[in-house]
């Protein structure tokens, strides 16, 4: 029984956070509709500035980590297997837009954090 009570509690918690992360991503959509920015821009913008980018998939890099062009430049993209599913098919070329969060490293190059993604 000891066992269990833990394990009980911290499920009760991880559902209860959920809609938490689900409200922040809507925050993050609602505020990137306002910053439509190049990559260019992205990559100067400040940690966590939520952002809209269009582009073309340019290269698939690992796992969940994509490049994405546009005219002014390369950003590294990190879009979650959810978002984007092996039907979407993201090819190097395929346009999208992206919505997420600037995510600036100290040794790696800054990233968006993809909320959402459209296959144009």
């Amino acid at each position: 029984m000891k066992i269990k009570m833990p394990l009980i509690f911290a499920s009760v918690l991880l559902a209860l956070s959920a809609p938490a992360f689900a409200d922040d991503d809507q925050k993050i959509i609602a505020q990137a509709a306002k910053n439509i920015m190049t990559t260019a821009q992205a990559l100067k913008a400040a940690d966590e500035t939520p952002v809209t980018v269009y582009g073309t998939i340019h290269k698939h890099i690992k796992d969940e980590m994509y490049q994405l062009q546009d005219q002014t430049g390369i950003i590294h993209v990190e879009i979650d297997h959810d978002l984007a599913t092996p039907a979407q098919l993201l090819n190097p070329g395929k346009k999208v837009r992206v919505v997420g969060e600037v995510d600036t490293h100290r040794y790696k190059p800054t990233d968006i954090d993809v909320v959402e993604i459209e296959i144009l």
